[in-house]
């Protein structure tokens, strides 16, 4: 098992790595494939030799995109560093109705981790913060990757501590609200209506 002391990154870099993530997300979505990043400090098992040296993913978006579609997690550091691929991370928590990808990412969804997960299932590119799904991107909407930059500023704007906690029955988009084409956030109504007012309507 492995575990790093977890810093706490600066916003602007943070924004820039989510950014990139979701885009790589919403490109393996759309080929039917999945995969799942965990930015920051989690524990876990290498499943595959790790011959692919430490390499900052925003400089090799490509190379991360391969190593993403390795079954098992892609850990990412807070400063944007691959640090491990193909690893294992143990489900404490578990996503009713989903498999175990999905409770690999709720469960690593914890502290100040961000978990973007790519589901082949459904096409969706799903973001936990502190054990909850905040946010539901379809890759299958048309020009969405145009409504990235917007949604991570959203992320930062709404924080996941303000958000209530999600059951497998809140993916329907009828319990969340769309504020951006092809993006749901979900979390308690109180704050969603509050968010009816900012400019992401």
């Amino acid at each position: 098992m492995e575990k790093k002391n977890q810093k706490k990154p600066n916003v602007k870099s943070l924004k820039k790595l989510q950014e990139s993530l979701i885009q790589v997300g919403l490109r393996i979505a759309k080929r039917g494939e999945g995969a799942l990043f965990v930015v920051g400090d989690i524990e876990y098992k290498n499943l595959v030799e790790q011959t692919v040296p430490p390499f900052k993913v925003m400089d090799n978006q490509k190379l991360l995109e391969s190593l993403a579609l390795i079954d098992g997690a892609v850990i990412i550091d807070p400063d944007g560093m691959m640090k491990a691929y193909g690893v294992m991370i143990k489900s404490t928590t578990a996503f009713k109705n989903f498999g175990t990808r999905h409770s690999a990412g709720l469960s690593a969804a914890k502290g100040d981790n961000l978990v973007i997960l790519i589901s082949e299932e459904d096409k969706k590119v799903r973001i936990m913060k502190k054990g909850k799904m905040i946010m539901q991107i379809d890759a299958l909407q048309k020009n969405v990757e145009d409504s990235v930059h917007g949604a991570v500023e959203m992320l930062e704007s709404i924080g996941a501590g303000t958000l209530g906690t999600i059951g497998t029955s809140l993916l329907i988009p009828a319990l969340g609200i769309t504020l951006l084409p092809g993006i749901i956030v979900f979390g308690s109504a109180y704050y969603l209506g509050k968010l009816m007012t900012k400019k992401w309507r």
